[in-house]
């Protein structure tokens, strides 16, 4: 490595995490969320911005009771942040005050001892574990748990639903008609397919007993607030953990043409279970009820003019580039925003990115570039979710940030491009089935002798272990409590 692209590695890596730490799930919530006495009242607000003067207001003598009902890889941290925020109040409160129940559903190690203990001992959350991306046995029972707890409450319930990225798989209960074997099946076809996660929703919500507006509809006559942290692009609040309490704009027609778009029929490349496509042909015919859509009582408008199910964005991939594009100024770099909307197979995304690095390296030869992207030193800053389409029985070890690391290596090698340095992470800590969130790669990290390996590693989609054999390459964080999708970062000095 030269001088430049150790430094360069360095302030990657210092960006990224500065990207993580501004979308922590705790801070994300406490800064949405205030109990404050007003006269003789205990007003919940929820402020639908960090800086905005509107607020949703729940007076909190109109409810017997509060259910936290959290799932996702923040479900911990967002679940904690709620509790303490209303034991912090109620506990000093002179009138009678709602009890606090609840149930957080989390990924397997995605949260501390001390969290999980101060949520049951403390505020009378259950919490379980279950699986992800591909649901398990835990996951069934933890989202019938949860059903259960929002079917046995009534018009005097506030439920306060947290939901992160990952709930999708952490809430999972098939509906009738469908095991959990074919759920799971269904999941690494779709995974495999390389559908973007806002497709693969799409057709969740219809196999399952809580997607698609179906919890906020358990939960009828109760009030509904939920607190989301977004992990797919555009923040669409419908697709986020498959949308469990706003209305579904979908529709079994819709769920079909995407069987049919990603070859997911009957003799396809990824086919569906016999019995998912049983269902989805036999939905698309009329035969079974949709979805809750916005007519549903449950999100009927209350004589204060606020919905029975409010929600409220907490926090986004916006935030997370905008942090690390702050971060790059800090360290004297001048950062262009490439947008929060960057998808695609993450080889291409990388060539992308490689590209518009070795245009801005021609600056070093030409100082007056007629078209200059920025000035040198330069930050390639974009946020989005890449996708990698894995072949059928794929043994390869890898997640899509190290899949577009990899290629990026591999394209400046191609090209002979230095003093370039790339990362792409996950900010949830975890990129694929790894303890890995990325990769950090730079010009000469792949070269003549290491080229055919670099080759084959990307062809079986084995990215991890390529990265993990040279040294530094995997970015390893850790769990981090929070998701937002991913960010890239591309250094040119």
């Amino acid at each position: 490595m030269t001088a430049n692209e150790v430094q360069m590695r360095e302030d990657a890596l210092q960006m990224a995490n500065a990207a993580i730490k501004a979308v922590d799930p705790e801070v994300a919530v406490r800064d949405r969320i205030k109990v404050e006495q007003a006269e003789d009242k205990i007003l919940l607000v929820a402020k639908e911005d960090r800086d905005s003067t509107h607020a949703l207001g729940y007076d909190l003598s109109e409810y017997d009771k509060i259910r936290v009902v959290s799932f996702g890889k923040a479900s911990a941290a967002m679940a904690l942040a709620v509790a303490d925020t209303l034991s912090d109040a109620l506990s000093n409160a002179n009138a009678p005050v709602p009890q606090v129940d609840g149930v957080a559903v989390i990924k397997d190690d995605h949260a501390t001892e001390e969290e999980m203990r101060t949520l049951t001992e403390k505020h009378n959350i259950v919490v379980v574990s279950a699986s992800h991306p591909v649901p398990d046995a835990r996951s069934v029972a933890a989202a019938d748990e949860i059903l259960q707890l929002a079917a046995s409450s009534d018009a005097k319930t506030l439920i306060i639903a947290c939901i992160s990225g990952g709930g999708s798989a952490l809430f999972c209960s098939p509906r009738d008609g469908l095991a959990l074997d074919d759920l799971m099946a269904a999941n690494s076809r779709l995974l495999e397919s390389g559908m973007p996660i806002e497709h693969m929703n799409v057709i969740r919500k219809r196999l399952e007993k809580g997607k698609g507006g179906k919890l906020a509809a358990a939960a009828y006559p109760a009030t509904v607030l939920s607190l989301v942290l977004s992990d797919i692009i555009g923040d669409p609040l419908d697709l986020i953990a498959s949308g469990p309490t706003v209305p579904d704009p979908s529709g079994w027609e819709d769920a079909w043409n995407l069987v049919e778009e990603y070859s997911l029929n009957a003799g396809g490349d990824h086919e569906l279970p016999r019995a998912v496509l049983d269902l989805l042909q036999r939905g698309k015919a009329g035969q079974f009820e949709d979805t809750p859509k916005s007519s549903h009582p449950a999100f009927a408008t209350k004589m204060d003019g606020q919905q029975l199910s409010e929600t409220i964005l907490v926090g986004n991939n916006y935030a997370a580039v905008m942090a690390a594009a702050d971060e790059a100024t800090s360290l004297g770099y001048n950062p262009v925003l490439l947008g929060t909307r960057v998808d695609g197979e993450a080889s291409c995304v990388a060539g992308m990115y490689v590209a518009m690095a070795e245009m801005l390296a021609r600056q070093r030869h030409e100082p007056n570039c007629k078209y200059p992207i920025a000035a040198l030193p330069a930050a390639l800053i974009a946020g989005g979710e890449t996708t990698v389409t894995l072949p059928p029985m794929c043994k390869g070890k890898g997640g899509r940030n190290q899949e577009l690391a990899l290629s990026a290596a591999m394209k400046m090698a191609d090209i002979g491009l230095r003093d370039v340095v790339l990362a792409s992470v996950g900010t949830d800590g975890t990129d694929g089935p790894t303890d890995a969130a990325g990769g950090v790669i730079y010009g000469g990290l792949v070269n003549a002798d290491s080229m055919d390996a670099a080759k084959e590693a990307l062809r079986d989609h084995d990215a991890y272990t390529f990265l993990d054999s040279a040294e530094g390459s995997l970015v390893k964080t850790g769990p981090t409590g929070t998701n937002v999708a991913d960010v890239a970062i591309c250094l040119i000095k």
